[in-house]
């Protein structure tokens, strides 16, 4: 008997998914396990392998389409099988088991690519010559002729509705520029504008709807704070001169915030609605930008790690992530998460507080810079941090405390190990 493929939900946010790449076609022999397809969904770009035997009879959704969780995505049976009337039982209403979630593989991978199709352009209107009057004046209104200015609009383009043709406010309103590409003779040589328009891939939108949504329910403050990163240096240096061991600054970063999480337990805390979690576990959110976005990979149980088994752990999530082969499960369940800018250059900046987290760190790069030590301006090496608060969750005190500590780990890195 024929059985019916729903669009499986392969995040705990899922709630569409587009089909990036079909593995089988219609006709094709399929056994259980192999992949069938290669779901795109809001977190990652995952093959979706098959969990029936026997022929590829209909696909219901085809490459390039975007489809609801649950919706048909193909039929597997016997060859030759007539399923019109469970394509049409589908198509009307999902049955029963559509309301069960098709589980996510177990052994799931990411693949790399994502489909990503240019957009016509829809033609814009013809530019339209309006006729003056005798002397050549333009007949527009006082009001009309004030609106034009403001929005830079030549008014020789407008074609009045007025009475005589006079151009009114409603017709400058309503105008619509010409948008012919814009052409420039330089040296000899023709160059025309033009762009590509690409749609907006599932992680785009996943990216865009919660951080928007964040941003705009979640009241954010910012608290900042300058570090003194001489210490640091030292100590790195003496770290990475063990043979086979080598950790950055982003890995003491990640254990000081560990360890000042542990002394500041609200901090280490949830935006639940109708609650505010407080999580006894430590699991750190490290911000990895990919091709299309950014990706938070979670490290679990980061109080109980050393520095270098950190550094090992962050360097294959992030080389993961970056090859589009982490598992969902990965990228979930972070109770504080951190943003490291330092080696682009970026000296200051805040971020949007990843949900339901209360708090996300900002990191900016270390930069030589005269400071004043014990009443003398030597050179100093300092880097700064910013941390977004969720009001709701954090306030300016608790926050504040929490920097401090987080300070004197970084300045003193001897103490992480306490």
């Amino acid at each position: 008997m024929a059985e019916i493929i729903y669009m499986p939900k392969l995040s705990d946010t899922m709630t569409e998914g587009v089909v990036a790449e079909w593995h089988k076609k219609v006709g094709d022999a399929v056994k259980s396990g192999e992949v069938l397809a290669e779901i795109e969904t809001d977190k990652a770009t995952m093959e979706f392998e098959s969990f029936f035997d026997g022929v590829l009879l209909h696909i219901g959704i085809e490459k390039g389409k975007t489809a609801p969780v649950n919706s048909l995505l193909a039929i597997i049976g016997a060859a030759g099988e007539d399923v019109s009337a469970m394509i049409a039982q589908a198509g009307s209403a999902a049955p029963a088991e559509a309301k069960k979630e098709t589980p996510a593989p177990a052994a799931a991978s990411v693949v790399a690519e994502v489909a990503a199709a240019p957009v016509a352009a829809t033609p814009a209107p013809k530019p339209v010559v309006v006729a003056n009057n005798s002397n050549g004046r333009i007949l527009a209104s006082p009001l009309a002729k004030k609106l034009a200015e403001e929005k830079g609009v030549d008014l020789s383009f407008i074609q009045g509705t007025g009475e005589g043709g006079r151009i009114t406010k409603r017709d400058v309103d309503h105008y619509v520029p010409y948008d012919a590409p814009a052409r420039a003779s330089v040296g000899g040589s023709a160059l025309t504008e033009s762009y590509t328009e690409v749609p907006n891939s599932q992680m785009r939108k996943a990216i865009a709807k919660t951080l928007s949504a964040s941003k705009f329910s979640a009241p954010h403050f910012y608290l900042k704070m300058e570090v003194d990163m001489d210490n640091a240096i030292a100590a790195r240096k003496a770290i990475n001169s063990a043979d086979g061991v080598k950790v950055s600054f982003n890995d003491m970063i990640i254990k000081a915030v560990a360890a000042a999480l542990k002394k500041h337990p609200k901090v280490n805390a949830d935006w639940m609605g109708e609650s505010i979690r407080y999580n006894n576990h430590i699991h750190i959110g490290v911000a990895v930008a990919v091709e299309e976005g950014l990706v938070v990979p979670v490290v679990r149980f980061a109080d109980s790690k050393g520095i270098s088994q950190l550094g090992d752990e962050i360097k294959d999530l992030a080389s993961r992530a970056r090859d589009r082969k982490l598992k969902p499960e990965e990228m979930q369940g972070g109770t504080f998460a951190v943003s490291n800018l330092g080696m682009y250059g970026i000296e200051d900046f805040t971020s949007i507080i990843n949900p339901p987290n209360g708090c996300i760190l900002s990191v900016g790069q270390i930069k030589e810079t005269p400071v004043v030590k014990n009443g003398q301006i030597v050179p100093g090496n300092v880097m700064k941090l910013s941390l977004s608060c969720d009001h709701r969750v954090v306030d300016g005190a608790i926050g504040s405390a929490f920097l401090q500590t987080l300070k004197q780990l970084i300045e003193n890195p001897v103490m992480m190990l306490v």
